[in-house]
């Protein structure tokens, strides 16, 4: 599947900007039939960074998740190039 399918848009809230300071993590909004593993191939595929873990959640019929980047690829520099900072 196309990672452009897969990955929607990241998700920009109050929330999200807190755990991409803290802890290192994104929030995305993603195809409701993605699994973890077509999650992960993705994004390391579109931003060519390393990924430590993948979370999703579903609510209201939409899915996100929560990616933990390595320490090597901060979220903020991701954000920046997605355009959120």
């Amino acid at each position: 599947m196309d990672p452009y399918k897969i990955i929607k848009h990241p998700l920009s809230t109050e929330k999200s900007i807190r755990l991409m300071e803290a802890q290192n993590k994104l929030i995305f909004v993603v195809d409701i039939s993605a699994n973890k593993e077509m999650i992960k191939n993705a994004l390391e595929e579109m931003f060519k960074v390393e990924i430590n873990n993948v979370k999703t959640f579903i609510q209201k019929g939409e899915k996100r998740a929560y990616i933990t980047f390595a320490e090597k690829n901060p979220a903020i520099d991701i954000a920046t190039q997605m355009g959120l900072m």
